[in-house]
């Protein structure tokens, strides 16, 4: 595809966006009844600010989920501590209450808007950013071509393209070249995202690491980890977390086939979507399985089969009361989950086969001993058995996995040194402004 005409494709996004604006109102609106959407906050969706823009130079930082919200913190904690502002945006309400948790005030949070050209320039006039920071594989077409028009730098940051976008982006080679020429730097996970952002022309690429391995143990509510703690006791346990469809099912399977070799078994099992709950609660219940959910405060007594963790952010408090945890998005869907966070927090690591998106924390993860692979539920459940018998083996997962996250670490350092021409001179702007407000 020739450049003129990548350029031609890239225009027609761009009035098909503006075309299709008044369309996208019943999107938001079904989002919104799924509980992906705050409907007093849809207005932000359209680029409608929900607050006044500070004085002096801003960042805008964009995580799309939790999993890159989380990652993003620690970065975002460094610029801030040299007093530049910056707007965080966000996708869902669950990232929107990760950031609320973590960064409270020191940041504004906006969702971020629709990809389309009048919510972007709306969001754009307001907010007016000096530089874009988005995190991982957040390619937005319009956002990027409205930024690139205003001249406002972009960096990607944790940069990761997936097998299949890259797949679709090879195809299209010419659009892929024109729009990710407006990118002023790319900071890849690792070196194969790194040849793949550069065989697509990104210019320049470097590599830090995943910045995942810098964050913090997901944090947890001391007395409630000492409630849950006193109600289990000594009970056996393991968790399935970050689940997707099939997945409960099968970790509910594994609890009816264990529970006989280990008495008193209690299965942890916290969807990546707790809309899900209700229907998850019942099909529990129809396979003869006693469930306290979270969410409702149920105790967890001696019959209890499964703890459900239908709710947000306590996803370091559902690790903490095991030593065994199976990562989902991996045996019934593509793609995987994070296995750092389980790693950090000293738990031996499973997962199925299709963990493509973590592929490189995996394979170190897999190298150490810090975690294994499970084909079928069948292989899961002896993986699970094997671990909940051999003590030795059990700890020996799980002091491997803390010591692969351990060497990790540095993304973060590696990532800020990449920023260093962006943000530096707004630093000193900042700081300009401060000494003539005195």
């Amino acid at each position: 595809m020739s450049e003129h005409w990548a350029r031609t494709v890239l225009s027609m996004y761009r009035f098909a966006g503006a075309a299709a604006y008044p369309l996208i109102g019943p999107y938001v609106a079904w989002r919104a009844s799924r509980g992906k959407e705050d409907r007093s906050r849809t207005r932000e969706r359209y680029g409608v600010a929900g607050r006044p823009r500070p004085p002096g130079p801003l960042i805008w930082v964009h995580a799309a989920s939790v999993g890159e919200t989380i990652a993003v913190v620690p970065l975002v904690e460094s610029i801030l501590a040299y007093g530049v502002n910056i707007v965080l945006t966000t996708g869902t309400v669950t990232s929107a209450k990760v950031a609320e948790e973590r960064l409270s005030d020191r940041i504004i949070h906006q969702y971020v808007p629709l990809d389309l050209k009048p919510a972007v320039s709306r969001f754009l006039d307001h907010w007016q950013p000096d530089l874009a920071i988005i995190a991982e594989s957040e390619i937005w077409p319009m956002t990027i071509l409205e930024l690139g028009a205003r001249r406002v730098p972009q960096v990607l940051v944790n940069g990761r393209l997936s097998d299949r976008s890259f797949s679709s982006w090879k195809k299209r080679p010419g659009v892929a070249a024109a729009l990710f020429e407006n990118l002023a730097h790319v900071v890849a996970q690792s070196e194969v995202d790194g040849e793949r952002f550069r065989a697509l022309g990104a210019r320049p690429v470097t590599v830090s690491g995943n910045l995942k391995g810098d964050t913090v143990p997901p944090p947890a509510d001391e007395l409630a980890l000492g409630l849950l703690r006193r109600q289990i006791g000594a009970r056996p346990t393991w968790a399935a977390v970050s689940t997707h469809e099939g997945e409960e099912d099968i970790a509910a399977n594994v609890h009816l086939a264990l529970r006989a070799r280990h008495p008193g078994l209690l299965t942890i099992i916290v969807p990546r979507h707790p809309d899900r709950a209700d229907a998850l609660a019942g099909q529990f219940a129809a396979m003869g399985l006693h469930v306290a959910r979270r969410s409702s405060g149920d105790p967890v007594e001696p019959g209890i089969d499964i703890l459900l963790g239908d709710t947000i952010g306590e996803m370091g408090l559902y690790l903490r009361l095991t030593e065994i945890a199976f990562v989902g998005r991996s045996l019934t869907s593509q793609g995987g989950q994070n296995p750092l966070e389980p790693a950090m927090l000293d738990t031996a690591v499973l997962a199925g086969r299709n963990v493509q998106n973590f592929r490189e924390a995996y394979q170190k993860l897999l190298d150490s001993g810090g975690a294994k692979l499970v084909r079928d539920s069948n292989m899961l459940a002896g993986a699970v058995n094997f671990l909940l018998t051999n003590e030795a083996a059990r700890r020996g997962m799980m002091a491997a996995g803390a010591a692969t996250v351990a060497e990790m670490r540095g993304a973060l350092a590696r990532t800020l040194k990449s920023l260093e021409p962006f943000v530096q001179p707004l630093i000193v702007k900042a700081r300009l402004k401060s000494a003539g407000g005195r």
